[in-house]
């Protein structure tokens, strides 16, 4: 029986349409309390930096100019929710929800981030900074990493099948630990790839 070859993933538009009584500017963890979602919200210029996110639905949101770092992420929904110029530092993606689970980033801070195990192909990381960013075990396929910087991030038995990897900087990929079946590099990018091997490159 012949198999079928993998459909590329459906890329989710981010989210743009907010009515005008969802917008949230400088909110903190207390505006939270009593909630359990949040559909088509903006939130601009908010301090969540260690708020507890747990059970908490989100649907087609977005977070603008907005400090996460540390928030806590246990059984969060995040359903098509896009992130610009965030801090993200240190957040455990891989505790939210996986049902339709789809997030956006550009010009994001997501060092020490964990996306571990996390089904997420498509998605499209723009301008990111992502030292030590953990993505082991997660499916990546067809990934967009532009601009993003990558030194000391996980990529350990990661599906990368079509990600592209071209402008992005820093990266370690093991051949051998990786599905890296038609992802993009540079030529100069290709020693990521091959680093373990202490190969000379002239």
């Amino acid at each position: 029986m012949a198999i079928k070859p993998r459909r590329k993933p459906t890329v989710l538009r981010k989210p743009t349409h907010f009515p005008e009584d969802n917008v949230a500017e400088r909110w903190d963890a207390r505006h939270l309390l009593g909630h359990t979602e949040f559909d088509e919200f903006r939130f601009v210029n908010c301090d969540f930096s260690g708020a507890d996110f747990s059970r908490i639905r989100f649907t087609d949101c977005l977070f603008e100019h907005c400090n996460l770092s540390s928030a806590k992420l246990a059984g969060t929904a995040l359903q098509n929710v896009a992130f610009a110029d965030c801090k993200l530092l240190g957040l455990q993606f891989t505790a939210c929800r996986d049902m339709l689970f789809g997030v956006h980033f550009d010009q994001c801070q997501l060092r020490y981030a964990s996306f571990a195990g996390r089904v997420m192909p498509g998605t499209r990381f723009v301008g990111c900074t992502m030292e030590e960013a953990d993505f082991a075990d997660a499916d990546l396929s067809a990934a967009v990493f532009q601009g993003c910087a990558l030194a000391g991030a996980v990529f350990q038995n990661t599906r990368l099948a079509e990600a592209d990897f071209r402008s992005a900087t820093g990266f370690v990929i093991g051949p051998e630990s990786n599905v890296i079946t038609g992802a993009h590099f540079t030529l100069h990018g290709l020693l990521g790839v091959v680093a373990k091997y202490n190969l000379v490159v002239e």
